[in-house]
């Protein structure tokens, strides 16, 4: 991972799990990875990917069963509910990138229909 220094590294861990989560990267009830291994693969410190975890916890994204590791949430309400959340704030995002070059609502959505009918 390449990361931001002007944003905490477990902030960015957590983004990065979510993400691989609301993919499909790593599926609903798919065992992660030990804090050590994840620590390795990503070049940090276990301490800080244990805060990253924790966090996953406490949003109900991943669970702990004991001595047998962590694991992705089975819940697909879950996993829903943060991927509408994701997809709205890009497209909040986007949707004030195309206004500060002219576009409205409207037409940013008339512009994406157009652009997919060009398949």
């Amino acid at each position: 991972m390449n990361f931001n220094n002007n944003i905490p590294i477990y902030v960015q861990l957590i983004e990065q799990l979510k993400t691989y989560i609301i993919s499909g990267q790593i599926k609903p009830g798919e065992k992660l990875p030990s804090v050590r291994d994840l620590a390795l693969k990503t070049k940090v410190n276990p301490n800080t990917m244990q805060k990253a975890l924790v966090e996953l916890e406490e949003i109900d994204l991943i669970y702990t069963e004991r001595t047998n590791g962590k694991y992705v949430t089975e819940n697909e309400n879950t996993i829903k509910k943060l991927k509408q959340e994701y997809a709205k704030n890009i497209s909040a995002q986007y949707f004030k990138s195309m206004e500060k070059i002219g576009y409205s609502k409207k037409d940013t959505i008339k512009y994406l229909k157009e652009l997919g009918e060009d398949k």
